[in-house]
């Protein structure tokens, strides 16, 4: 099968913009006793705000996301997967370069720690460390979700991402009106749902077989904003703000919405050039490897600020010129060369461990096609199809800690999530052969490709 180009663009696209967005908007202090402080760019310099709108890119993550699962799941079923195993063989492909960065750095964080780290330095290093993890606990929920989801728009088709905004709406309007608790939470579903829907309507043509609808996504999304930031009380920051309220992205808000339902459509309004431009193999060159190290770039993007720290601002050499200066912003393009530099080391310094991770994925990961009767056949096995809900509801859980806690709450080692995404982890690996591999030969191959 051939893969779309533009699909793994997106991905590419995204990741790059995510990068990127966080090294610009990253500011380091060298205060007199030799501490680091990192001021909020958003707020300092509030004028920094309106950059968001075109770093905010995540919502075209969860649409690639949304056409590419679409069709794995689609394939998995054809050749009589099940949903315990496909989403326990997706959940693995994340999570497993998570654990292990995960692994790393808590490492490093309980070392600091025995070592008399000062508290606040290792807090703010284990925030920085793991302010990308929002992302992974919401996708993986979002995967877990596919078969139903799947489901209901192959019954429905796009009534099903109106029906998830317009609850998402109700949901927003509680949390901003009456500050009903833990409301926000199902919008961090909705909304990112809403996207990760419209990929299932994108990838079988609902979104591209009338002509108008996706200018019509783009002006109605771009409207809906521009009045909600103007009109309505919401910031114009896709970023979160410390004391904004409300907020864009804490949970993500009606203006979010908009936002992602007018970048689906401009994403399917520059999708006739792009793949042209893709179709050029010097182009496809340049793109492929970096949607192929998209994980590894996400997870450790941080680690080299965090090198620069210690050898230009720890050291008194890096020049400091006032935060949103002319200075200031002209030490942005070094700052950046810098970095790229050091994450490119990076990343050739990871390829061993990514090949090794990518060998362990294949001996360990859930096989997607386990038979319902074959299963039913073997009560001794019955709690096998339980283990990947089971992982990935421990893993979920720890991830969500780390994102909202980081790695070193107050400065500790956080005992109780790192065992959770062990114990997550080591379900999601434990390996076992289906019955449908040795009593009904279905084949392999499809259902790998599947998954």
């Amino acid at each position: 099968m051939n893969r779309d180009r533009y699909v793994d663009f997106l991905r590419a696209w995204a990741i790059g913009l995510v990068v990127l967005g966080h090294w610009l908007i990253t500011a380091l202090v060298r205060e007199p006793d030799g501490e680091i402080r990192a001021p909020e760019l958003l707020a300092t310099v509030p004028w920094t705000q309106w950059l968001t709108l075109g770093f905010q890119i995540m919502p075209l993550f969860f649409l690639a996301g949304g056409h590419a699962a679409g069709g794995s799941w689609a394939r998995a079923r054809a050749a009589g997967g099940t949903a315990a195993g496909w989403v326990g063989a997706r959940a693995l492909r994340l999570l497993l370069p998570a654990a292990v960065y995960s692994g790393l750095v808590l490492c490093a964080v309980g070392i600091c720690s025995a070592v008399g780290v000062d508290p606040n330095t290792l807090e703010l290093v284990g925030w920085a460390m793991a302010m990308q993890f929002w992302f992974l606990p919401v996708y993986l929920l979002l995967s877990a979700l596919t078969p139903p989801l799947h489901a209901a728009h192959r019954r429905w088709g796009l009534l099903v991402p109106v029906a998830m905004g317009a609850v998402a709406l109700v949901a927003d309007t509680l949390v901003v009106t009456v500050h009903t608790p833990y409301v926000g939470l199902l919008d961090h579903m909705l909304v990112w749902g809403v996207a990760y829907q419209l990929g299932f309507c994108w990838r079988d043509g609902l979104l591209t077989e009338r002509r108008p609808l996706p200018a019509a996504l783009a002006a109605g999304g771009a409207l809906a904003f521009a009045a909600l930031i103007t009109l309505g009380p919401f910031p114009v920051s896709l970023i979160l703000v410390t004391g904004q309220t409300p907020s864009n992205t804490d949970p993500p808000s009606a203006a979010m919405l908009a936002w992602a339902v007018a970048q689906v459509g401009l994403c399917l309004l520059a999708a006739p050039a792009v793949r042209r431009l893709l179709d050029r193999e010097r182009v496809w060159r340049a793109v492929r490897p970096v949607g192929g190290a998209s994980m590894t770039l996400y997870l450790w993007h941080m680690l080299p600020v965090l090198i620069v720290a210690a050898a230009f601002y720890l050291t008194g050499l890096a020049p400091e010129p006032t935060l949103g200066s002319t200075a200031w912003w002209g030490l942005r393009l070094p700052w950046l060369l810098v970095l790229g530099v050091v994450l490119t080391g990076v990343v050739r310094a990871l390829r061993p461990l990514e090949r090794g991770l990518s060998l362990l994925y294949e001996r360990t990961r859930p096989d997607p096609g386990f038979s319902r009767s074959s299963h039913s056949s073997h009560s001794s096995r019955s709690w096998l199809p339980w283990l990947p809900w089971l992982g990935l509801a421990a893993s979920v859980t720890a991830l969500t800690r780390f994102a909202t806690r980081g790695f070193a709450p107050d400065g500790r080692f956080p005992v109780l999530p790192a065992l959770g995404l062990l114990l997550g982890t080591t379900l999601l690996t434990a390996r076992r052969r289906t019955t449908v591999d040795r009593d009904t030969g279905e084949p392999k191959e499809a259902l790998r490709e599947a998954a």
